[in-house]
């Protein structure tokens, strides 16, 4: 069996290295061009780049997937099948047809929910208590194709997004290797998604981090534990930017103030969201230095009565 396999992210790796040790042969690794990254913007190739020159398998990093070099890639490359895992760009309708058995995809959630680029980070955001991972038969559609299998992880209150990807990731690989073989030998059969029960989980952009201090509590401790490293929440506190790390929702209620008001009780820093609820802060970043617990961030800065966190506007 002659597999092509298309991935970018860390989110591919535990599937490609499950696939490789299973004995499937992979022709050609195909993923994203390198790109700068971090501070000093220096060049750096995609972690399933990195994986499989480890492992000794060919890659190729076609810049548009439209084109006649991109045609004949593939067809140097004779896949009877190919494994789409966190790839990051849409197939055309050739490349979805062009082999045997087509494109056999990792989606990570349980679908028809959270269609789109960003699964893992928006069930976390939305407060849901479980995700998972399905293996489907790509088509024209934003992740609407059929589905093989699909495998439910639960999700703790406090869990952040790097420890639910990961996870997706380790328990995906177990579930991609379990369809293969059935796809092959004819036994397992997609079905199709129920489109009414469908919800959306588009690119994440920079304003989904903006703290919005009129949101409960609990809705804005989801964010945190989403959206961190990236886009990241963020408020502002004496005109300058500070990202928010880790929280806590407290049961403590206060009587009407206004969002966003900081409150200092012994150890801890708190402020006062819009369901007048409060939300610890246990982790906080200010702008251009390291982070620092709450706690300290209110001795350091000296908080005064009143004080608040202020939104960030969008320049």
């Amino acid at each position: 069996m002659n597999i092509a396999f298309l991935g970018t992210s860390t989110f591919a790796i535990p599937t490609l290295v499950r696939l490789f040790e299973t004995g499937y042969k992979i022709t050609g690794v195909v993923t994203q061009a390198d790109k700068p990254s971090g501070r000093g913007q220096a060049i750096h190739a995609s972690p399933i780049k990195q994986k499989a020159l480890e492992l000794h398998l060919p890659v190729y990093e076609p810049k548009s997937l439209k084109d006649d070099a991109a045609r004949s890639l593939f067809q140097a490359l004779e896949p009877e099948m190919m494994v789409v895992v966190a790839y990051g760009k849409i197939l055309p309708p050739w490349l979805l047809e062009f082999s045997r058995y087509g494109c056999i995809n990792l989606h990570g959630s349980l679908l028809p929910k959270y269609r789109g680029a960003a699964p893992v980070h928006w069930a976390i955001a939305n407060g849901e208590t479980k995700s998972g991972v399905c293996t489907m038969h790509l088509d024209k559609g934003m992740d609407t194709g059929p589905v093989f299998l699909c495998e439910e992880t639960p999700i703790d209150p406090d869990e952040t997004v790097q420890q639910v990807y990961d996870r997706l990731a380790g328990i995906g690989a177990d579930l991609m290797a379990r369809t293969l073989p059935g796809i092959i030998n004819g036994t397992l059969q997609p079905r199709p998604q129920d489109d009414s029960r469908a919800t959306l989980a588009p690119i994440l952009k920079k304003e989904h981090g903006f703290i919005d201090w009129k949101m409960r509590a609990g809705e804005i401790h989801n964010r945190v534990r989403a959206f961190n490293p990236w886009p990241g929440t963020v408020t502002k506190f004496r005109n300058t930017t500070c990202k928010i790390l880790k929280t806590h929702p407290g049961d403590q209620q206060m009587a009407a103030r206004d969002p966003g008001l900081i409150v200092i009780s012994g150890r801890s820093l708190s402020v006062l969201c819009g369901d007048s609820s409060m939300l610890e802060i246990l982790s906080i970043q200010p702008e251009n230095r390291k982070a620092v617990s709450g706690a300290d961030f209110a001795n350091g800065a000296r908080i005064q009565p009143d004080e608040k966190f202020q939104p960030v506007m969008d320049n």
